[in-house]
């Protein structure tokens, strides 16, 4: 177990394409991290950066104590968990699990009927490494609940068996660090859910270094100590899974982050006497006090008001300065909740969480209430700042 650093790391493909821009990222030992982003982002080039499998073009890797830029990925002493699994379809679960650590033995050459004879001392110390192994991977299978399995081939095994086996199989050589690439992209929705609890535990227990990417913002909430969100070979953001989803650092993070996205409205601030209200341009909402003096510099200057979902509810009757006068156009019934698209003239696709058991009629117009002590301001643009989070 170990601290993994990446100071300033920087990679560029052939062609000057920049994969990764100047990262610095300190993974705490026994931490999980998650490095999340949409497809092209540099999420596993960095994973492959620190696993050696590509090389960097600028910067420093530290694993423990050691700096290693040019040290050969066997050498590092970490273990990979790719999306395909990547097992020997001609070994069984055994051998696939314990194929890394013979490769590994000092005295394999002595552990036959020749070595008995002519170096009885060695072929003691082969067959004490042969228990030992047996014993790790025995202890591996244990722990995963897949004892029974150790004597089929891959082909024989159900998708989620076989990612078992793959994460078997780098529990076995205790790593300093576990990176794992996408590694449940190729399971079903069900099955995943399981296999994400799976892994929380297997961390729990065996407490290694872990560095997890994924495209799935809701896997990275759910499996990271930390989760880091990337775009365009830069980090956006850092943080406790809490904190992005509560405190989005900038609009991009704020769309990535939650299920179904933030809704963003464009507008403008406006000051009404006493008040700081935010126009939509057909909906006037007032600003909650707790944002108001942090706001003051932005009136009269265009700015983009970010909503969750679940910010916004039915109106109830009575006047109010913070609703919005929507059209609905689908009505989605979840069981636990109901989602409700809408839109105003300016803004469409409105997305509302609402309490199941409240009725919205589909086509029809509709006042939501928005809870202004829960929305986000944002300067303009795509990657606009975060406004409330200086507040």
């Amino acid at each position: 177990m170990a601290e993994v650093t990446l100071t300033d790391v920087t990679k560029i493909y052939p062609g000057d394409v920049m994969a990764v821009d100047n990262v610095s990222l300190a993974i705490r030992d026994r931490e999980f991290l998650v490095l999340v982003g949409p497809s092209g982002c540099g999420k596993s080039t960095t994973l492959r950066m620190i696993a050696g499998l590509e090389d960097i073009t600028a910067g420093t890797i530290r694993i423990g104590d050691r700096i290693v830029n040019g040290v050969a990925p066997k050498d590092r002493d970490i273990a990979m968990v790719f999306q395909n699994y990547a097992l020997y379809p001609h070994m069984s679960v055994y051998k696939n699990m314990a194929f890394g650590l013979l490769l590994r033995r000092r005295y394999s050459m002595w552990d036959n009927p020749f070595g008995f004879i002519f170096a009885p001392g060695n072929w003691k110390k082969a067959r004490k490494e042969r228990r030992a192994i047996d014993g790790q991977v025995r202890e591996a299978a244990d722990i995963l609940g897949i004892n029974d399995l150790l004597h089929r081939r891959p082909k024989a095994l159900s998708g989620g068996q076989r990612q078992r086996v793959a994460v078997g199989r780098a529990i076995v050589r205790h790593p300093k660090a576990f990176l794992f690439d996408e590694p449940l992209s190729n399971l079903d929705a069900k099955l995943r859910l399981g296999m994400r609890a799976e892994l929380k535990r297997l961390h729990r227990r065996v407490q290694t270094t872990t560095v997890y990417v994924t495209h799935d913002q809701e896997e990275a909430m759910t499996l990271g100590d930390r989760v880091v969100v990337m775009k365009d070979g830069l980090i956006h953001q850092c943080g406790t899974p809490y904190e992005v989803y509560e405190q989005p650092t900038n609009r991009f993070v704020a769309g990535f982050v939650g299920t179904p996205p933030m809704n963003f409205l464009s507008g403008r601030l406006e000051r009404v006497g006493e008040r700081l209200v935010f126009d939509e341009g057909d909906n006037r909402l007032t600003v909650s006090p707790r944002y108001k003096s942090g706001l003051e510099p932005y009136v009269d200057q265009p700015l983009t008001l970010g909503i969750r979902p679940e910010a916004l509810r039915p109106a109830s009757e009575g006047p109010s300065d913070a609703t919005l006068n929507v059209q609905v156009s689908v009505v989605e019934p979840l069981g636990d909740r109901t989602d409700v698209y809408a839109g105003t003239p300016k803004h469409d696709g409105i997305i509302c969480r609402i309490d199941p058991h409240t009725h919205v009629a589909e086509g029809a117009p509709a006042v939501m209430q928005v809870d202004m002590d829960r929305v986000h301001f944002f300067e303009p643009g795509e990657d606009g700042r975060n406004l409330s989070c200086d507040v």
